[in-house]
């Protein structure tokens, strides 16, 4: 049977990275499963077992040579991934055999691994996060003063600037990221804490020492790059943990579907794409067309991957005392799926935020056209400083209004709102003036400065902190 024949993740095969798929990997797992043994059997050995230097060497000397087909051949037999793990290292390390795994319970390496795994995955997710957030801030910076219509109700509203509105987009990427490097920095190992989290096995081992046993956590947590294990726990680390974790992804990918459906809504208005290749094809039937397809992947996925923390929600919520199994299988795929959407999602997002076409001469039209209506008050007020009544004006102008909405709306013609006004002696003004009051930039407020003090105080600080990780580009399979 040919890869054709079985069924392939799209994560693997379309969209999520090379870099996010091995951290996911069989060889990242079981190489980080001796790399929990060999900082148990050094810290034992420190702590005064009967534990040798060679039999620590000959642990850290083949930590990456992990012989598979003899693991699962045993896993077939034994039906237990760890204990075929141990088997298949002590396979290598016929020194150090009777020592691999001492005192543990398979939630040692099983839930380290985990957390070991998460916390790399976590770094891609802010290394990308970030790239993303500088190619907004710099569409931001360059658009900061553009006019455009801003919408409630997806209806015209009073006027922002095309880069006013990047900074939501931005400033939702800055609370995920807060939320992620909050998330990061809590981040603990579950320790060495046994089948029930009493630490008996180890009690048992130091001769009830447990100034030796804590030295021994603190010893492991150190070598594996943490500050400090959970204090208490079952047999396993509170599976909230990985509720927190991907509520976070599902907090990045919320922020990304709102980027990506404003796009889209965006594009079909003609104003602003994303990047389209040469020989891009749109659509099978219709030529012409130029579909947002990067930015309907990024609802699609983020849709996924808010649906997946429920997983994770679900599963904390029905553990049993120190431990069910019932989690295992789905934080195998719920873990590994939401972090490996959610780079996905991230790959598009640099990429199409890398390359924003933006239809400066068509937002510019559509102001004009809906601009006189939002000018009213303005013609109003002018009117009421040359005499004129301010209730009798506001009359005037709805009707005024309603008539050229209905030449737009029922006649499909073009809005005569100003030649009404400028002919009505009731108003005093004429064209000339009401055109010099319909510059678009006297309508969009504070939004320019804004910009400039959400960027300048909120987001070049966390650039410059992460300087070296910007500039990463991304290139799209499909």
């Amino acid at each position: 049977m040919n890869k054709y024949e079985t069924y392939e993740s799209p994560f693997c095969t379309r969209y999520a990275s090379k870099e996010m798929q091995y951290v996911f990997s069989a060889q990242k797992k079981f190489s980080t499963f001796r790399k929990l043994w060999v900082a148990l059997a050094r810290a034992e050995m420190k702590l005064g077992l009967n534990i040798t230097e060679e039999q620590v060497a000959e642990l850290e000397a083949n930590v990456d040579n992990i012989d598979f087909a003899v693991a699962e051949a045993r896993e077939r037999e034994v039906r237990h991934d760890v204990m075929a793990h141990v088997y298949a290292y002590g396979e290598v390390c016929p020194k150090a055999k009777g020592i691999i795994h001492l005192g543990a319970t398979s939630c040692y390496v099983g839930d380290n691994t985990d957390v070991i795994v998460m916390r790399d995955a976590m770094e891609i997710v802010h290394r990308k996060l970030l790239n993303v957030i500088a190619n907004l801030s710099d569409f931001a910076e360059k658009y900061k003063a553009m006019p455009c219509l801003a919408y409630t109700h997806l209806q015209p509203a009073q006027l922002t600037t095309v880069g006013k509105r990047a900074t939501l987009w931005i400033h939702e990427l800055l609370m995920d990221l807060e939320e992620l490097e909050h998330r990061m920095s809590k981040l603990k190992l579950l320790g060495q804490k046994g089948t029930t989290g009493t630490q008996a096995s180890f009690v048992e081992l130091f001769n009830g020492d447990s100034e030796k046993i804590n030295k021994l956590e603190e010893m492991i947590a150190e070598e594996m790059g943490f500050s400090a294990c959970y204090p208490v726990s079952g047999q396993t680390y509170s599976r909230k943990l990985d509720y927190q974790v991907l509520a976070v992804l599902a907090g990045i990918a919320e922020s990304c579907s709102k980027f990506s459906n404003d796009l889209r809504i965006l594009a079909s208005f003609k104003e602003i794409e994303e990047p389209f290749e040469k020989k891009q094809i749109g659509s099978s039937a219709m030529p012409y067309k130029r579909n947002p397809m990067r930015a309907e992947r990024i609802t699609a996925l983020s849709r996924y991957v808010m649906i997946d923390s429920l997983n994770a929600a679900f599963t904390a919520g029905t553990q049993w005392f120190e431990r069910t199994l019932d989690d295992s299988a789905n934080k195998r795929i719920s873990v590994a799926e939401g972090f490996l959407a959610t780079d996905a999602i991230l790959n598009v997002m640099m990429n199409v935020t890398s390359g924003l076409v933006v239809y400066e001469k068509v937002i510019r039209k559509r102001v004009m056209a809906e601009l006189p209506f939002m000018a009213t008050e303005n013609i109003m007020m002018q009117a009421v400083k040359k005499g004129g009544d301010r209730q009798e004006l506001h009359e005037q102008i709805r009707l005024h209004s309603i008539a050229a909405g209905k030449i737009i709306k029922e006649e499909g013609g073009e809005s005569d709102l100003i030649d009404r006004i400028a002919s009505d002696p009731m108003f005093m003004i004429t064209k000339d003036e009401i055109m010099e009051m319909l510059r678009p930039e006297l309508f969009t407020g504070r939004a320019p400065e804004q910009v400039d003090e959400f960027l300048n105080s909120f987001i070049k600080p966390v650039l410059e902190k992460n300087k070296d990780v910007l500039g990463e580009k991304a290139e799209l399979s499909v």
